[in-house]
């Protein structure tokens, strides 16, 4: 959603590296540059004066014009001032003192609201609470059906009386659902109420009768992050017709611009808390406004992908694979285990949203969303058509195995070929750095184990090798050795001979890793 914004930004902060000072005339343009990238990401306009005027009052200051690195110093300013539109630091839900905890669902039809309810149903079942989600929506035709849908999909239980399509009454329907949880032992309900396509007073005030017979903990309201600046009309219009607590941005994975998401917090003083990314169930979280800038200035998501990891794999796991890779040159890592961690990582969601969390990935983004994921399916069904043995012993792999687990995969020989060879090419290299060596190929590191005695080793032998009592040889060889050496000057990091970034190539070895 960010990425218009994210390469402005980019292209803004470009100009500003490798100058030692910045000039009024040089923090006027950037503020400039600044201002149109939010403008055209429909951020609204008392929100970016209220940024460009608090980022010029601090580029003026001390913390750049003293600073080493003046660039990477606005930098830091404009993150620190998008964390604080964002809404500054990350807003916890309230839980009752004594259950069940009430959450009140709000916003218009078509914001996602039934589909989120089913989102965070499973959120809280994840952070241990047993929620009860209830079907307050009785004017939306298969609203109740809906949500009984997604309370099934996510394992956990709904409160449906009324069958909905304009039959019931959704305040005595809310009421009940109170009486119920308790009778049932469930700890957090989360109340679905009804939508309409604008705002009016009939809307205004079932949302009201609502509150008012429940008396909810927190009441979120959910908004479409891709329709605009009318997210933000909509989001005033609730804070002062029925009052709210906090946000829920849907549909952030949309291609609109985002300015949405920027505004909200700052024009209703009321913080974003939970975000929807995409349409399964478990794409869905806490809003972190740190987390959030660093995306869009390119910076990465790393805290947000290693908690994905965690949640999908165990460190007695995870030991067990760093075993097998350390031990006999890592000839125990099997192709079983491959596929395993494999879908492991599968698990974690798409390969390109993970590689989005990385940082610097903005400058290649055409290359990630061009991605296939189908190529990990291919991959596995490949793995899945050799019998045990092959795929604890891939060097048996002979000319008509491949021709077999070709057919059975429904792929070309030649990509069988390919997947064997990237394996072990991807295993001695993983199983050079489990053994603190760093990669094949490179000089040991400081740190990084291996690499001292290597040197040690090389030393060593350079000390007891013999010159040629040959003149002619001889100088031949020093004449080679002297035309080394000066390459060696010459070139760039680990020895390589020097080139420009265009002509760069990646070793033979890397080539066949990454296929």
């Amino acid at each position: 959603m960010f990425d218009t914004l994210s390469d402005r930004l980019a292209a803004t902060f470009k100009n500003l590296r490798g100058k030692g000072r910045l000039s009024e005339a040089d923090i006027d343009a950037t503020a400039r540059e600044i201002r149109i990238a939010l403008l055209e990401a429909d951020v609204a306009l008392p929100v970016v004066r209220a940024f460009i005027a608090n980022v010029k009052e601090r580029a003026r200051g001390a913390e750049v014009s003293q600073a080493l690195n003046p660039a990477q110093q606005v930098v830091k300013i404009v993150n620190e001032e998008l964390v604080s539109i964002l809404g500054g630091e990350t807003r916890r839900l309230r839980f009752a003192k004594t259950a069940p905890t009430v959450i009140m669902l709000a916003g218009l039809q078509g914001a996602g609201k039934t589909t989120l309810a089913g989102k965070l149903g499973l959120w809280l079942k994840g952070q241990g609470h047993s929620p009860l989600l209830v079907a307050c929506d009785l004017q939306r035709p298969n609203a109740v059906n809906q949500l009984s849908v997604v309370a099934d999909r996510a394992g956990v239980a709904v409160y449906a009386p009324e069958p909905g399509n304009g039959v019931g009454d959704p305040v005595q329907v809310a009421k009940d659902s109170i009486e119920y949880a308790r009778s049932k032992q469930y700890d957090v309900v989360v109340v679905d109420t009804a939508g309409r396509l604008g705002i009016d007073q009939e809307l205004m005030q079932q949302a009201a009768d609502i509150r008012d017979a429940v008396g909810p903990d927190e009441i979120l309201f959910v908004v479409d992050a891709m329709i605009g600046q009318d997210a933000v009309n909509t989001a005033e219009a609730f804070r002062d017709g029925v009052g709210f607590d906090g946000v829920v941005l849907s549909k952030l994975d949309g291609d609109a611009r985002g300015g949405a998401a920027l505004s909200i917090a700052h024009v209703t003083g009321k913080q974003i808390m939970f975000a929807s990314n995409g349409e399964k169930l478990d794409e869905f979280d806490a809003f972190h406004p740190d987390r959030m800038a660093s995306r869009i200035l390119d910076m990465g998501d790393l805290l947000t992908l290693i908690e994905q990891a965690e949640k999908t794999f165990s460190q007695e796991e995870a030991a067990k694979m760093a075993s097998k890779l350390a031990s006999s040159k890592g000839k125990d890592f099997t192709l079983d285990d491959f596929l395993a961690q494999m879908e492991q990582v599968r698990k974690m969601g798409s390969i390109s949203k993970l590689l989005g969390m990385l940082p610097g990935m903005g400058q290649i983004k055409d290359q990630i969303n061009n991605i296939d994921e189908r190529d990990v399916d291919r991959t596995a069904a490949i793995i899945k058509s050799m019998t045990p043995k092959e795929r604890a012993e891939p060097t048996i792999i002979n000319g008509s195995r491949r021709a077999r687990i070709a057919k059975g995969s429904g792929v070309e020989v030649s990509a069988v070929k390919n997947l064997v060879e990237r394996f072990f090419e991807a295993r001695k290299m993983m199983s050079k750095m489990a053994q603190g060596g760093g990669m094949p190929g490179m000089p040991g590191m400081p740190g990084m184990g291996g690499g001292a005695g290597r040197q040690k080793k090389q030393v060593k032998q350079a000390k007891g090798k013999r010159k040629s009592g040959n003149p002619m040889k001889r100088k031949a060889e020093e004449q080679a050795a002297a035309a080394r050496r000066e390459q060696a000057a010459q070139g760039g990091a680990f020895g390589l001979p020097a080139q420009d970034d265009k002509n760069f190539e990646l070793p033979d070895e890397f080539k066949k890793f990454m296929g």
